[in-house]
């Protein structure tokens, strides 16, 4: 189940929201991990993370000094990004000494600039960002049929078109999550994330449009997975979209078993594509 993760003795987590920290830290005790540490953030990383793990320090976004002191001090070589941040919190930004130091080095200050530069000053202290899908690696979407009603034709024909839209879109770095029906882009995923664009587009397919997820060409698993989870179910079910596309082998089903389920329970399919 593990076979590809690493032998680690103390991991640190970067928690943003969600369950997806949750399930990082179960999986890596059930992997042998002695002892697992977390960076938490006020507002975004759910409280009940604390009970799963041995200890938890909480930030304000843009505290990268005290971050890397609290993994310093717990002994932590390696670290694993996990969970989004809102972003309203990124424009809140509030930055410490050195996350300044960061942002004057970076000319674009997009999320792959931002968490590429966190990974080198992580490294300056000798701890390694390892790709946010370890531990989790039995989870990667496989090819064909997920869970879900058995896709006609007809379905696979759009999710294969939006997997070559949402590439491109994903390629000049707009957004990795498109929505169509019968050949015809109904919406493209950009700052308000993938749930509402989702919703903006299953409003428009009226009950017959299909949604797809990718990663980018050159992703960054470090800091940057595609993912979808119980939530996506439900915001799927709630906009009306026949079937989910996601890219096998790149697009994390977090809590993989739950999702098949829930798949199931509301007659959504899930088809790996790519």
């Amino acid at each position: 189940m593990f076979l590809n993760s690493p032998v680690i003795d103390s991991l640190g987590i970067i928690a943003g929201n969600g369950v997806y920290p949750l399930e990082l830290a179960r999986n890596a005790r059930a992997a042998g991990v002695v002892r697992v540490h977390v960076a938490a953030f006020d507002n975004e990383t759910r409280p009940d993370l604390a009970a799963l793990v041995d200890s938890i320090a909480w930030l304000r976004v843009g505290q990268l000094g005290k971050l890397i002191a609290f993994f310093k001090k717990c002994g932590v070589k390696e670290a694993i990004m996990a969970g989004q941040i809102a972003p309203r919190n990124l424009f809140d930004l509030r930055p410490d000494f050195r996350t300044l130091l960061l942002l004057g080095r970076i000319k674009e200050r997009n999320a792959e600039s931002l968490f590429g530069g966190i990974a080198d000053e992580l490294a300056k202290d000798g701890i390694t960002l390892l790709p946010a899908t370890t531990f989790l690696e039995q989870d990667l979407a496989s090819a064909g049929h997920i869970g879900g009603p058995a896709v006609k034709r007809r379905v696979i024909e759009d999710l294969e078109f939006g997997y070559r839209i949402a590439k491109e879109t994903s390629r000049l770095d707009i957004g990795q999550t498109v929505v169509v029906r019968n050949g015809t882009v109904l919406a493209v995923e950009a700052f308000e994330g993938t749930n509402e664009a989702i919703l903006r587009g299953g409003k428009l397919g009226r009950g017959a449009a299909v949604m797809v997820k990718v990663s980018k060409p050159k992703q960054d698993f470090r800091f940057d997975v595609p993912v979808i989870g119980v939530q996506t179910l439900e915001t799927a079910t709630e906009a009306g979209i026949l079937a989910i596309g996601v890219e096998t082998g790149k697009t994390l089903l977090l809590e993989g078993k739950k999702v098949i389920a829930e798949a199931n329970t509301r007659k959504i399919s899930i088809h790996g594509i790519g």
